[in-house]
């Protein structure tokens, strides 16, 4: 029985959003039951498709699920949806991205029947705004996201993905909203509505870029295939046999890889200490160390980078991913029946260890019931008493307390979530090592000068929580966090897989304390991998995850989408997986622990290619700018320096629309051009036809005609133009907030707005300073006497300022004698 047998889930309209967030219901056993016309969910059509016709990316997106069809034209047809919908506990509504024929229902008159009810809505770009009724694919949304623009050559055109990136990354953000709110429903709360705005929810990509542009002016710009701002090497190399992902941050790391190497000369070179340092300099140092990797195979570099602790990792194609033993084991990869095709798929990377996910499943044929052997039950009214109420008015996860010892981007971007749905969360540093997203350079001009507090990207990651600092390598810290886990719901890391337990802090030590804890691991690879010694950034868990093998030109190597891709959806699947382990804590009393490896929150972006290789043995086509699909579709360069606009045709009428505003009437007349099979012969003739055309407008005026025809169409934004469009604007997505050493500053709002409100939750309180909250939390909450502080700050073990290289080096000694 899986953890969420209690729920039922209604799924109607099509989108790839809301088709992954009810699957990842599935997934843990809930009942889901997806509505769907005669004819099917259109996306059963959708490319890659498998040898017998069967579309991979459904499959992935449905598997577990039941299928029940519901004819618009049948007179019975409302009454069939309503009833159905007012027996389940969640629904789920994709209509505005595609209604499938889905018959009209009134749900606000449902919800006042069922106040229990929860609702989620998905839409491209909401209700409201200048974009609003804009025709959308994955691809223009992520270049008005702006996620296109600096990936590829420096020439042009910009270089981006397959289809199948907004689907996962927003229907992780439907899923949160939906499973918090049945988490405040399990305390007694009524039910939620939510609206889920798909461009927005692919902003948690970009907003790194976002706004570290805003803190240091627009100098980003597109510098190569696999090759990224701000600085280097991160990227993917030839090695001997084999291509390996290399990403080489800080100064021990750089001299760590200069030394394997045998490049001395670049180790010794204070000009290339840092990462952001080097990017002028990427050409030269490439020309010296590209051929030096020719030397020895991938798999013989690994060794070496864990030996040296040097974030690198062999780049592995779908095939290797299939094979791999150690992501079978893991359930990483699992079995799924398409009809009577047999094939391999990408499990849930939510890997809880006391109530684990389904291993895979089967595609639903269309109208089919499927049956797990769970058996619904409903939380009775004294169960639902007995563990408190949550007042409606305040955020699904108010009462929660997360002790928060987490850095960089995934970890915080996980708690700073749950922090945004009402979370107390307790962010632990300290002032030997804070959170290295305020900056690892330890010199004292940086730290006297307090730019770790000036940091766009930790501001943006932290807001909304509390922030002490303990050093937990001394008994005093060790005590005081074991004090304050005592009492919390859950505790998230995301350093490396052994830190916690060598400190104390295992998961083991922890349930001892608090046998309710739910504790997540977010490490690279996972507890039991055989790489759970191997350093990663984002960028090295793209790497790993398959997705660059079926990304670039045909001709070309394995491509990266985006720098450190993996963290925002480290983050995303990590408060996923913390809120399922939060209502099996809530309806039992048992807690528990969450292996996340956040490599396997990457691999759902390849999925389809995974499935499709597994029936037919054939390794995937790369398709560059073009789509497995729809023809055309591409990035096209307009007037101006670098601007480029991403257009495409999803079906007849659009590409007939496109043929006649480009000037081919006769080309939109010719019948046998209706399918995009037979345009596919002649994409070479038509992208030059719409290269024309584009090339002749400003870009934001090419966008503007192509959508007045119903054309999708996105403007390839750079990620600093987000801080003023005009539809983000219009919706309030930037929120202003006041903080200390930086002042007023923007912070985006999450992608999801609960009820009829047109706005987002508000920011209640910026990213704490170093140890802000000492005196609140040590003294407040854990009773410590201003004597007993006072003596901590004494020997170091609180603080609110960073310590230099030259005061650590001062305090490793003292500590050692």
């Amino acid at each position: 029985m899986g953890v969420l047998s209690h729920l039922r889930i209604v799924e109607i309209g099509s989108s790839a959003a809301t088709s992954y967030c009810a699957r990842l219901f599935a997934d843990f056993g809930a009942d889901v039951q997806k509505v769907e016309p005669p004819a099917g969910d259109p996306l059963r059509r959708t490319a890659p498709l498998t040898p017998s016709g069967q579309s991979a990316y459904f499959a992935f997106l449905n598997f577990n699920k039941s299928s029940i069809i519901i004819d618009f034209n049948d007179p019975n047809a409302i009454v069939r949806l309503a009833t159905l919908i007012e027996g389940c506990d969640i629904l789920v509504d994709g209509r505005d991205v595609d209604s499938a024929d889905c018959p009209p229902i009134d749900v606000a008159a449902i919800r006042k029947r069922r106040p229990n009810l929860i609702y989620l809505e998905a839409s491209w770009f909401g209700c409201e705004g200048p974009y609003a009724r804009f025709a959308a694919t994955d691809s223009t949304v992520r270049a008005l996201a702006g996620l296109i623009k600096l990936v590829g050559p420096v020439e042009g055109p910009p270089l981006h993905a397959p289809d199948f990136q907004t689907g996962i990354i927003a229907g992780l953000w439907g899923f949160i909203a939906a499973a918090s709110s049945a988490l405040a429903q399990v305390q007694g709360g009524a039910g939620r509505s939510w609206s889920l705005n798909i461009f927005e929810s692919m902003l948690t990509l970009s907003e790194y870029h976002m706004f570290e542009a805003f803190a240091c002016g627009n100098v980003m710009r597109r510098i190569g295939i696999n090759r990224f701002w701000p600085g280097g090497p991160a990227g993917i190399y030839e090695t001997k046999k084999g291509w390996l992902g290399v990403t080489v941050g800080g100064p021990t790391q750089w001299r760590a890889f200069c030394d394997m190497l045998g490049l001395f000369e670049l180790r010794d070179n204070p000009a290339l200490a840092l990462f952001e340092d080097r990017m002028p300099y990427m050409e030269q140092i490439e020309r010296q160390f590209v051929p030096r990797l020719k030397a020895r195979t991938a798999q013989e570099w690994l060794a070496e980078g864990l030996k040296r602790k040097i974030p690198i990792i062999p780049v592995p194609e779908i095939s290797d991913l299939l094979l791999d033993t150690e992501k079978s084991e893991r359930g990483a990869i699992v079995p799924v029946l398409l009809e009577e095709e047999p094939g391999l798929t990408v499990g849930s990377a939510q890997r809880l260890t006391l109530t684990p996910p389904l291993r895979g499943g089967k595609v639903p044929g269309l109208g089919e019931q499927q049956r797990f052997g769970n058996t619904r039950t409903h939380l009775t009214c004294t169960a639902l008493a007995s563990l408190g109420r949550v007042d409606a008015d305040l955020q699904p996860l108010h009462g929660i307390r997360v002790i928060d010892f987490t850095m960089g981007w995934a970890g915080p971007l996980c708690t700073r979530i749950l922090a945004d749905l009402g979370a107390d969360v307790i962010k632990v540093e300290a002032i030997q090592y804070p959170d290295w997203w305020r900056g690892v350079d330890r010199r004292a001009a940086y730290v006297d000068g307090q730019m770790y507090e000036k940091t766009m990207r930790f501001c943006v990651m932290n807001r909304n929580k509390r922030g002490i600092t303990l050093d937990l390598t001394r008994p005093q810290g060790l005590a005081l966090a074991k004090r304050l886990v005592a009492d919390a719901d859950v505790v998230v890391d995301n350093y490396s897989v052994d830190v916690l337990p060598k400190l104390g802090l295992g998961y083991d030590v922890l349930r001892t304390l608090n046998s309710r804890l739910v504790m997540m691991s977010m490490s690279a690879f996972g507890g039991d991998s055989a790489y759970r010694d191997c350093r990663a950034y984002g960028s090295t868990l793209e790497h790993g995850s398959g997705l660059p093998s079926v990304i670039g030109n045909p001709d070309g190597p394995p491509t990266m989408s985006h720098i450190a891709f993996g963290d925002a959806v480290g983050g995303l699947n990590g408060s996923a997986a913390v809120l399922v382990a939060l209502l099996h804590a809530r309806i039992t009393g048992q807690g528990q622990f969450i292996d996340l490896a956040q490599v396997e929150c990457m691999m759902p972006f390849a999925a389809p290619w995974s499935i499709v290789h597994s029936i037919s043995g054939l390794p995937p086509t790369r398709y560059g700018n073009r789509h497995p699909q729809f023809v055309p579709h591409g990035c096209f360069r307009c007037a101006g320096e670098d601007n480029w606009i991403v257009v495409t045709a999803i079906d007849t009428g659009m590409w007939q629309r496109l043929a006649i505003l480009i000037g081919r009437p006769d080309w939109a007349a010719d019948t046998s051009l209706k399918c995009a099979e037979a345009r596919r012969g002649l994409q070479d003739v038509i992208e030059a036809a719409i290269a024309a055309w584009t090339l002749k407008r400003e870009a934001d005026e090419a966008m503007s005609e192509l959508q007045a025809a119903q054309i999708a169409a996105g403007v390839a934004r750079q990620p600093i133009d987000l801080l003023k469009d005009r539809h983000l604007g219009s919706r309030a997505f930037l929120q202003q907030i006041e903080r200390p050493f930086i002042g007023l500053h923007p912070q985006p709002s999450m992608p999801i707005r609960e009820g009829a409100s047109s706005y987002a939750y508000a920011i209640r309180t910026a990213a704490p300073t170093l140890g802000q909250h000492n005196g609140e939390i040590l003294s407040g909450l854990l009773g410590l006497s201003d004597a007993e502080s006072a003596e901590l700050i004494k020997e170091g073990i609180i603080g609110t300022a960073m310590l230099s290289e030259g005061e650590l080096a001062k305090t490793k000694k003292v500590s050692s004698a």
